[in-house]
């Protein structure tokens, strides 16, 4: 359950349903499985405990919500294949070209009659919500499937003002600063891996991964002046990521004695395991993400 990535959403207005109004308003966009003639299934499941579970999890004020994707795998070479073989099939018996709209009716034929014999793939991504904090935390490095789970919670409760938060400074350019001068703060841990970009259109790109980011050879593209935009960085000795000139965070690791905390607690069952971690985890977060604002001058004020 410990989210792997971080993509951060601010609440432009305070959020102020109860975890009981939450629930109400989720009720009527439950998931439910893909009937046998529709490509795509998408609502709001229970992050833990069977299908009749509760939609939202609440602890310590933090609401975790899960919403469960399922689409039919229709591969397009399948479609296409057969499209080919009854436009062919067509032009023969009548003698003239098949034209645009009718190869279009056609393709559309051939999706509905093999959708029932389609496979499913169902995908679930977990979210939770802030309140106090005023955070919507999604964990996907995807922005797509970021926004699609913003707009269902959009459309199960009516109204939700979101957007990414806006630094004081930018990112790439304190990133860059702290890896030209090899020095972060004070809890902040540069790590082994970087990503530099030419902030000309068709300048070059340089990823690094297990490199000593102090060595020459990366001082000389800084000098060259190309940017910082994804650094690996460790925090208090309690969290690992690596993070990205949009304050994306990906590959999140909640280190030693965090896991150690979560193991200490006696947890009897999945549920109780669950809220365990999700308590922990939230903490952690609430105080990380603050300090994160900070490292690059503070939050821009919402107009």
């Amino acid at each position: 359950m410990w989210f792997k990535n971080l993509s951060l959403l601010r609440f432009n207005t305070p959020f102020t349903l109860t975890c009981a109004q939450l629930e109400e308003h989720l009720q009527s966009a439950r998931f439910r499985q893909c009937s046998s003639l529709e490509p795509m299934s998408y609502g709001w499941k229970a992050p833990v405990g069977d299908d009749d579970a509760p939609l939202v999890h609440a602890a310590n004020g933090f609401f975790m919500i899960s919403a469960v994707k399922e689409e039919k795998i229709l591969p397009a070479s399948v479609v296409n294949d057969l499209l080919a073989e009854r436009a062919q099939e067509l032009e023969l018996q009548r003698g003239t070209p098949v034209r645009r709209k009718e190869r279009d009716a056609l393709r559309d034929d051939i999706i509905h009659e093999l959708l029932p014999r389609a496979f499913s793939h169902r995908i679930k991504t977990w979210a939770y919500l802030d309140p106090v904090g005023g955070w919507l935390i999604v964990d996907s490095s995807s922005c797509k499937k970021t926004e699609e789970l913003a707009s269902l919670l959009r459309r199960s409760i009516g109204t939700l003002a979101v957007s990414p938060p806006a630094t004081q400074q930018r990112i790439a350019d304190v990133l860059t600063r702290w890896l030209s001068e090899s020095e972060a703060p004070s809890d902040i841990a540069i790590e082994n891996e970087c990503e530099l970009r030419s902030p000309d259109e068709e300048g070059g790109i340089v990823r690094c991964s297990k490199q000593d980011l102090s060595a020459p050879e990366i001082q000389n593209h800084l000098q060259a002046g190309k940017e910082v935009v994804k650094l690996a960085l460790s925090w208090s000795e309690r969290l690992s990521f690596v993070l990205d000139e949009e304050l994306g965070i990906r590959r999140l690791r909640f280190l030693d004695c965090i896991q150690e905390e979560a193991e200490a607690a006696d947890a009897q069952d999945e549920i109780e395991r669950f809220d365990v971690d999700f308590s922990i985890m939230t903490l952690e977060l609430s105080t990380f993400l603050p300090r994160l604002l900070e490292l690059f001058g503070g939050e821009v004020a919402a107009a």
